[in-house]
């Protein structure tokens, strides 16, 4: 496995993470503990370094089962969670960055992750009720106890990562990219350029969709987020099989599947950029972590550019709801 440094920070990280959200949360029914604890463990085994949780998924339960799976190779794997959200009966009730909430957060999630120390701590989302100076001087807090290695933010714009960078910097922002959501091309990849930001991509595979396993016809499970989201509608999914037929029409040419063509791309793209698809199945953990050898030549990424600059994907990618909650 190829490691990469996160911007200019000296916090280095597997080429390919792994995101722990489906495990317990957003796909569906919760994996079994055993089998959660195993997906993990294998990933180790990979090469994977980079595991990605976060107390609002479950809510709570994914981190206690990153804890629990990480517990015995603790000291060589980076750990980041998040915080930011308010939880009341086990349900997202609303933002709240807080800085008495960040530490209370903090707190239980060094708990439940059994570990004294958390890698990388990411704002979830931006609160507008409360200035990013205040959060950012709460995570240079933690990180001057020791409890805190680096701080990130999500979905954060750029007047917010620039505001948060002044008072205590920004090692990874993590927000959503692949070839089917390109928005931060425009303008978060420069400025974390210029500030020396990594990035952290969640969805790499376009929520299973870039895959090539979906299609109109595809049924997901009542707790399945993806019934909410428009880009998910059965009339956008048939929409939007030409991105799909792009990545399966590369990876004929390059044995390989369209699931690691298209993280071999996003992989192309910056050298500091470190994307965490996740799985509950072993096979496909193979698949992906197979793409970080996959070698796509300049001739291969202008056929994708080329292609793709005539593909306009339809759907907004999050309901109204969250929708708002995303930084511009």
């Amino acid at each position: 496995m190829q490691t990469r440094k996160l911007g200019k920070s000296d916090l280095e990280v597997s080429a390919l993470g792994f995101g722990c959200m489906g495990l317990s949360f957003g796909f569906g029914p919760a994996a079994e503990k055993p089998d959660g604890i195993k997906i993990i463990r294998s990933a180790v085994d990979l090469g994977v370094t980079f595991f990605d949780t976060a107390e609002m998924y479950g809510p709570y339960a994914n981190e206690e089962l990153v804890g629990e799976a990480l517990a015995p190779v603790r000291d060589r794997v980076v750990i980041a969670t998040k915080f930011g959200f308010k939880i009341e009966n086990g349900k997202m009730a609303g933002l709240d960055s807080r800085p008495e909430h960040i530490r209370e957060v903090a707190e239980a999630s060094l708990k439940r992750l059994r570990t004294d120390r958390i890698d990388l701590l990411y704002q979830h989302r931006v609160d507008p009720n409360v200035p990013i100076e205040d959060v950012a001087g709460s995570v240079k807090e933690l990180i001057l106890q020791g409890k805190v290695r680096h701080f990130g933010l999500s979905e954060a714009g750029v007047r917010t990562i620039r505001r948060a960078h002044a008072v205590q910097p920004v090692t990874a922002l993590q927000s959503e990219y692949s070839l089917w959501w390109r928005e931060p091309e425009a303008e978060i990849l420069p400025t974390l350029e210029e500030l020396g930001i990594g990035f952290v991509p969640f969805s790499p595979l376009g929520k299973g969709y870039l895959t090539g396993t979906i299609d109109e016809n595809t049924a997901f499970g009542g707790a399945d987020f993806r019934n909410l989201s428009p880009r998910f509608s059965a009339e956008n999914r048939k929409a939007n099989q030409a991105v799909v037929e792009l990545l399966g029409r590369i990876a004929g040419n390059k044995n390989a599947t369209p699931a690691q063509v298209a993280l071999a791309w996003l992989l192309t793209r910056k050298p500091w950029l470190a994307p965490i698809p996740g799985t509950t199945k072993l096979h496909r953990l193979k698949e992906n972590v197979g793409a970080v050898a996959l070698e796509l030549t300049a001739a291969d990424l202008r056929e994708i550019e080329e292609a793709a600059s005539r593909i306009t994907v339809q759907g907004e990618r999050y309901p109204e709801a969250f929708q708002k909650m995303v930084d511009r």
